[in-house]
C-alpha cells in the first residue's frame, strides 16, 4: 500500500484590498482605519480592527513607504560579511538606526563594482531614507552614486571611502594607524619593510600606503620598488606575495599589511618554511580581525574599533 505525502500550502496571505472586499468599503477607508484616522468613525473602525484580527491581517510596511514615497529603512553595502569588522561596524549601525526609529537592509557586493551598483539601484526603488556604503576593491566609476545624491537621499560612506568624492565618511586616521604600525616594526629593528598594498583606488588603502612611505621616509629609509606589492590583500593575495619577496635576493625583515587577511597568507607561507616570526621576519596587520588572537604566533593589528564607526 503507497502513501501520498501530502503538501503543506501556507494560508494566503491578506491584503487591504481583501478587507475591503469583505466589508464594502475603499482601500482608502481601510488604509485610514488602521491608522486610526480622526476621519473615520469608531463603529467603521471596529469592523476593520475586528475583520483584520479574524484575517489574520499583517500591515506590508515597504508597500506604504513605496506609496508615500518614502521609508523608515536605511539602506547598507558591504563589500563581505565575513570576519569582525563589517558585522561589527553593522551591528553598530543597527543600534543607532532603531534608537531612531529605523530598520536597516543590508546588501553585499562581494567586491564586485557591478554588484554594488545593482544594490544601490535596489535599494533606491526600496526607497529607503538614506544610504551607507563601504566600497567594493572592484568600482571603478562612482556613477551610481549621483542616483542617490540627484533624489536628495543622505549618502554616507564609512571605512571604504572614494579618494576624489567630496562626500560625507566615517573613516578611521589610516594614515596615523599605518604609521604606527611600520613605527612598531622600526623600533624592533627592522631597516627592510615590505607593504601588502590594498587597492590604491580606494582611499583606506592609499592612506595606509602613505602612512607606510611616511614612517619610513621619516627614519631615512629608502623604499625599494620591490618591497611593495599591490593586490586585494586577501588571505591568497599574501600568500602569493610572501612567496615572491622570498624569492628576493635580500627578503624583507618586516611585513606591514593593510589588511590582516592577507598578513594571514603571508604568515602561513613564513610558518611552511620553518621561518621565526617575528624573530627573522615581523609581521603587522590592519583590522585587528578575530583571528589574530588564534594564530600561532598571535598577529599585531591595527584596532579600527568597527563598532564605534557603525
Amino acid at each position: 500500500m503507497s502513501s501520498r505525502k501530502k503538501s503543506v500550502s501556507s494560508p494566503p496571505t491578506v491584503s487591504m484590498a481583501d478587507l475591503a472586499r469583505e466589508l464594502g468599503v475603499s482601500m482608502t477607508t481601510v488604509s485610514r482605519a488602521l491608522s486610526d484616522h480622526h476621519s473615520i468613525g469608531a463603529a467603521t473602525k471596529q469592523r476593520v480592527l475586528k475583520l483584520a484580527k479574524k484575517l489574520n491581517y499583517q500591515p506590508n510596511h515597504l508597500a506604504a513607504a513605496l506609496r508615500r514615497g518614502q521609508s523608515r529603512l536605511l539602506g547598507v553595502v558591504v563589500p563581505y560579511i565575513e570576519g569582525k569588522f563589517f558585522p561589527s561596524v553593522i551591528q553598530g549601525i543597527e543600534q543607532a538606526a532603531s534608537k531612531a526609529g529605523y530598520s536597516v537592509i543590508v546588501c553585499q557586493s562581494h567586491e564586485d563594482g557591478q554588484l554594488e551598483r545593482h544594490n544601490v539601484e535596489s535599494l533606491l526603488h526600496a526607497q529607503v531614507a538614506g544610504v551607507l556604503v563601504s566600497l567594493a576593491s572592484g568600482t571603478q566609476q562612482f556613477h551610481h552614486f549621483d542616483k542617490v545624491r540627484a533624489r536628495g537621499i543622505p549618502l554616507v560612506f564609512f571605512d571604504r571611502a572614494p579618494t576624489h568624492e567630496l562626500a560625507n565618511r566615517v573613516v578611521l586616521n589610516d594614515y596615523e594607524g599605518a604609521l604606527q604600525a611600520v613605527n612598531h616594526l622600526l623600533d624592533q629593528g627592522c631597516q627592510r619593510i615590505a607593504h601588502l598594498a590594498g587597492p590604491q583606488n580606494l582611499q583606506i588603502y592609499h592612506q595606509r600606503y602613505q602612512g607606510y612611505l611616511g614612517a619610513l621616509a621619516a627614519r631615512g629609509l629608502p623604499v625599494p620598488e620591490e618591497l611593495v606589492i599591490y593586490s586585494n590583500a586577501t588571505v591568497e593575495d599574501g600568500v602569493q606575495a610572501m612567496h615572491q619577496l622570498l624569492a628576493l635576493p635580500e627578503p624583507p625583515d618586516g611585513v606591514f599589511g593593510a589588511r590582516d587577511a592577507g598578513v594571514l597568507g603571508a604568515l602561513q607561507v613564513l610558518k611552511s618554511e620553518g621561518i621565526r616570526i617575528p624573530q627573522d621576519i615581523a609581521l603587522v596587520g590592519f583590522s585587528n580581525e578575530g583571528f589574530t588572537t588564534i594564530t600561532e604566533p598571535q598577529l599585531t593589528s591595527v584596532d579600527q574599533r568597527c563598532e564605534e564607526m557603525g
